[in-house]
């Protein structure tokens, strides 16, 4: 296998060898989701067990130790601007379509007939209500969905302290808790970018194998999505963290988490 001067080669296990360009290409993506496709369903289901019990305690914990936190975030954030202390919108979540032989992530097929899809939704996760600290004005989406960008004029003063500290997603241990969200896995997204993202890379459905996540690997990697192309590129990092999972990854990918809100590294 060729590798030129912007890659390099990692094994991912059972002997196989993948390749990791800096700008991951679509290939590499499809090579990473048909090895989780076909050799980690068995293992998915014991790894999730094992993560919920500690969902569960360390959220739990979180929510005791952190409840001050969420009076003193309360009151800076009406303080500072009108609407709503939290932040509440659908994401979309596991794929619960687990365990049986719909549970294998296949590509949408096309009718031979019309040439159109057959079933648009047919890798839809479970959707869900996120829980967060408001960080922008009130009506910051009234004309559509849009991703955050920096120096965002929607954010409010207390908005970019709460992104740079993580403080704004610490509601979310009340999703952990309800069975929606883990500790760590991929980031929640909007079905109106994941059916955006669907139509540029079809493999980005393979997220939706685990729980989504208050942090990640993409998370701690490549800091928040501001474009498309961004959500694509951090692709690579969750099916990465889906084919390794493991608890020696989990343990890194907390670390790596303390030092990403000790430092503010990828706010915006």
């Amino acid at each position: 296998m060729g590798v030129d001067e912007r890659s390099t080669v990692e094994s991912v296990g059972d002997g196989q060898l993948y390749r990791r360009d800096i700008d991951p290409e679509i290939d590499d993506l499809s090579f990473m989701a048909n090895r989780i496709r076909n050799n980690l369903s068995s293992r998915l289901d014991g790894a999730m067990k094992a993560k919920r019990v500690f969902d569960v305690i360390a959220a739990s914990l979180a929510l005791i130790l952190l409840s001050p936190l969420f009076l003193i975030a309360a009151a800076l954030i009406k303080i500072e601007s009108r609407g709503a202390v939290f932040y509440i919108q659908e994401r979309i979540g596991l794929n619960r379509r687990m365990g049986d032989r719909r549970r294998a992530y296949t590509p949408v097929e096309t009718d031979r007939r019309d040439k159109t899809d057959r079933r648009k939704n047919i890798h839809a996760g479970q959707p869900f209500r996120i829980y967060k600290f408001r960080t922008m004005v009130a009506d910051a989406e009234k004309f559509g969905p849009v991703l955050a960008s920096d120096n965002d004029p929607r954010v409010t003063k207390i908005g970019r302290l709460f992104r740079k500290t993580r403080i704004d997603e610490v509601p979310q241990f009340i999703n952990v808790l309800k069975g929606e969200m883990s500790i760590i896995g991929p980031r929640p997204e909007r079905s109106f970018f994941i059916n955006q993202m669907k139509s540029e890379i079809p493999d980005f459905p393979a997220r939706l194998l685990v729980k989504p996540g208050i942090t990640g690997l993409a998370q701690v990697e490549n800091g928040y999505t501001q474009t498309l192309e961004r959500m694509g590129e951090k692709l690579f990092y969750d099916l990465k963290y889906i084919s390794e999972l493991g608890i020696l990854q989990e343990i890194r990918i907390l670390f790596k988490t303390i030092y990403v809100v000790a430092t503010g590294k990828g706010a915006c």
